[in-house]
């Protein structure tokens, strides 16, 4: 499966959705659409899915993900990674090109309003959970590698730096910081 069509995977699922913000849906219904593919499709998914992680492993969206949830460990960025994967490949770009345009996001909006933090856990289960929907088998021991990027040093600071953070992603400071 190429990027495109993962893409495509993920967009159908949100337009389909009620509600595409209900990332518990997309989900539900991005593995659906996928569990419908042949078996070597699904499992070249897995791919997809990671290399977008990897893609998005950067420390300014990180920092990112630590302003919007009121903090960030290694495995909320994961799972905050998830859940920008779920708002589909345009917001995706967007934010991994610059972490501050989510603060241009409704939904990242409310979430300061309301406290509520952004992960999605599940997104990073939609393709074993299609393969074993499609096929009753586990995903290939091998199905996927992850090669992260190295860390842009010019980011280590104290993420609790608040006027540190309001210098480099002021918008989504000005958001969750007040």
């Amino acid at each position: 499966m190429k990027r495109q069509q993962f893409w495509r995977v993920v967009e159908a699922a949100r337009d389909q959705a009620p509600d595409p913000d209900d990332t518990g849906d997309v989900v539900r219904r991005a593995t659906a659409q996928l569990a419908t593919r042949p078996a070597e499709e699904i499992v070249a998914a897995q791919q997809m899915l990671w290399d977008l992680m990897a893609d998005s492993y950067t420390v300014p969206l990180w920092a990112a993900a630590y302003l919007i949830n009121g903090g960030c460990s290694d495995d909320g960025f994961d799972y905050f990674r998830g859940w920008l994967i779920a708002q589909g490949r345009e917001v995706f770009e967007r934010a991994v090109a610059d972490p501050d345009a989510l603060a241009d996001l409704p939904v990242v909006r409310a979430s300061a309003a309301d406290g509520l933090g952004l992960e999605c856990e599940a997104v990073l289960g939609i393709v074993r959970d299609a393969h074993i929907r499609a096929t009753g088998r586990h995903l290939p021991a091998d199905a996927f590698t992850i090669r992260y990027p190295e860390p842009d040093t010019s980011w280590h600071f104290d993420f609790d730096d608040h006027a540190e953070m309001a210098r480099r992603l002021p918008r989504l400071a000005a958001l969750h910081l007040e």
